[in-house]
């Protein structure tokens, strides 16, 4: 229990602690790159240098003419100057293209290797994580960082790009600008900073409702994935739910086009101050640069050099803060990614014992187990106290909701208790390597998932090095070798039309009979079955006992069930009420003892009685 709590409270310390800083996560993605992609670092750097070659050339195109024809130069020297510097321009232009066109395959990339390291997280991570709301809100919103084109984990290199020129630029400009007053520079920076003070309150207007934002943009793909989603195809038109989807979906445009309007009046209100303020800014600069072509001499093509120089350098300015306040916003998101890929585990996996000497099989001990979910309000298993022994066939039967699966996953090590232990040949399985505990399972869950991909290759879960012997006398011993052998391709059919376009697909009945031949494809030394008869017919599921004995052989197997008449050929059944063991032992003591089971076990048998009483 002291450990339980002591890891629990790790998980909530990882959980509260406060994101990475911008300058952090920088670095943190240069290191990723660096191992993954090395080409983003250099089309980032290659840009910027190219950026602020390319916006030089043009600074200094037109002051160079104006030179040439105010020396009173020849023709063909003012002609050399024009192509020369459109040549520079040229090649500057295309090379940027070239350069920019190129570096999206290695950004594309390297998102995508963050987006397998968060999907590799969400399938290896402790499976108590996923339970906990939490964990699934930063999950998604890890996921989120790593979707598209548009994310953090990809933008964030357009913006370490611009910024690098914006720095450079900076540079160049006040080189370019030292001969000039400094009170210019001063209230070129000032405007400029209060232009981009205004523009970051108006435009954080939408920063600060993302929350609303992003709940909208939920709102919307659930309503699309769902309409468009083929179970649900067979509600909407028994049920007419058609206009009910239209209502809810323009209900929602609504609101999200008020969001919009609301944002871009926040927007325009920027946009106005920016303008004012760019004229205030040019005056001063005509002001100024007027009074030294009348006092001092100044000539047109210095004029228009300092002139364009100052706009100049108010952009790279702007840019500069505003890059700055982007790699903030899109630092918060890679500090999601970070967070749920450095989150800690409740379990153990490498640093843990390995698995205790199996030669005498395995014996599952629970002592004083407890286990409430997260945010629940009482405990689903309460002090329960059991002893699975090797090679024993144990029946755990119980109503709906009486902690059957809970109970289940405790066994499996998906879940650690709230107080109590689980152990393995007497070790806290809370000290095992958690994915070699694992590897003594195989499961058939309430729900579970199959692939569109072949039957073999949903029975034995890889693509190569499958023992096709092995999958067809799994198929045969689950019921479903019969139905295989009638399809087109065998064995190598592919499920789902998704994908495929001749797909098959299966009924559920069919489905829970290769998700069971998936699990005695597996061969491991415990078998856990949760409800596999729930979708089968009466003759499918009588089939399915006749060959449990062959299923099981060697094996310890618990058989999970809300269906009492399902459990005679168990060597032991307890009967789950309330989380806890109410009643144990085979079926014709429960029977002879006259409580909760025989109750229940009578009203079920009424169900198949003819002419009886409900």
């Amino acid at each position: 229990m002291i450990k339980a709590m002591r890891r629990i409270s790790e998980l909530q310390e990882i959980k509260t602690k406060p994101g990475y800083n911008a300058i952090s996560n920088v670095g943190w993605m240069i290191e990723t790159s660096w191992k993954n992609a090395k080409s983003v670092i250099f089309f980032c750097v290659a840009i910027a240098v190219i950026t602020v070659a390319h916006n030089l050339s043009q600074l200094l195109i037109v002051p160079k003419i104006l030179e040439r024809v105010e020396n009173r130069d020849s023709v063909h020297a003012l002609i050399a100057t024009i192509l020369i510097f459109s040549g520079i321009l040229f090649f500057l232009t295309g090379l940027k293209r070239y350069l920019t066109d190129n570096a999206k395959y290695g950004r594309i990339e390297l998102r995508s290797v963050l987006s397998v390291m968060t999907t590799e997280k969400t399938n290896t991570t402790s499976y108590q994580n996923l339970l906990d709301p939490s964990c699934q809100k930063l999950m998604r919103e890890a996921k989120e960082e790593t979707r598209d084109n548009r994310c953090s984990s990809e933008h964030i290199w357009t913006t370490i790009t611009t910024l690098l020129s914006d720095i450079l630029g900076f540079i160049t400009y006040l080189v370019l600008l030292k001969n000039l007053d400094p009170i210019i520079m001063i209230a070129v920076i000032i405007t400029t900073c209060i232009g981009f003070l205004i523009s970051i309150r108006t435009d954080n207007w939408r920063y600060e409702h993302r929350e609303k934002e992003a709940d909208y943009k939920k709102k919307t793909w659930y309503i699309i994935e769902t309409a468009e989603s083929i179970p649900i195809g067979k509600d909407i038109r028994i049920f007419g739910l058609s206009d009910w989807f239209n209502e809810i979906w323009t209900d929602l445009l609504r609101t999200r086009e008020n969001f919009a309007a609301k944002a871009e009046k926040q927007k325009l209100i920027g946009n106005i101050a920016n303008v004012a303020l760019s004229i205030l800014r040019n005056g001063i600069a005509y002001v100024y640069l007027i009074s030294m072509v009348i006092n001092n001499g100044l000539s047109a093509s210095d004029f228009v050099l300092h002139f364009t120089a100052v706009s100049g350098f108010s952009t790279w300015i702007t840019g500069f803060l505003s890059d700055l306040s982007v790699l903030h916003k899109e630092g918060l998101g890679i500090s999601k990614i970070r967070e749920y890929l450095e989150m800690d585990e409740v379990f153990l996996f490498e640093g843990g014992k390995d698995i205790p000497d199996l030669s005498n099989g395995c014996k599952i001990e629970l002592k004083n187990v407890s286990f409430r979910y997260p945010e629940a309000d009482q405990d689903t298993i309460r002090e329960l106290d059991l002893e699975i022994a090797p090679g024993e066939k144990l029946a755990v039967v119980g109503l709906n909701g009486a902690g059957k699966t809970t109970l289940v996953k405790l066994i499996c090590g998906l879940l650690d208790p709230t107080n109590g232990s689980v152990s393995l040949n007497g070790t806290d399985i809370r000290d095992l390597n958690r994915r070699e505990y694992y590897k003594l399972f195989s499961t058939l869950f309430q729900s579970s998932a199959i692939l569109d991909v072949s039957i073999a290759e949903n029975v034995a879960q890889r693509i190569e090095g499958i023992d096709r012997d092995r999958v067809f006398k799994c198929l045969s011993l689950a019921g479903l070798s019969e139905k295989v052998e009638e399809l087109p391709d065998g064995m190598d059919t592919k499920l789902g039309k998704e994908v495929w376009e001749g797909g098959v697909e299966l009924s559920g009945g069919q489905v829970q009979r290769l998700l069971l031949a998936r699990a005695l494809y597996r061969d491991a030394p415990m078998l856990i079955l949760d409800e596999p008869t729930a979708a089968l017919d009466p003759i499918a599921e009588s089939d399915l006992y006749q060959k449990y004995s062959e299923m099981t052989k060697g094996k310890t197997a618990v058989f999970v069930s809300h269906r009492l008449a399902t459990t005679r050929f168990c060597d032991r059944i307890i009967f789950i009420s309330d989380g806890r063991i109410a009643e144990t032992g085979t079926h014709e003591q429960l029977l002879s003892k006259r409580g909760k089971y025989a109750e229940l076990f009578e009203v079920q048998s009424r169900y198949y009685k003819e002419g009886k009483d409900f």
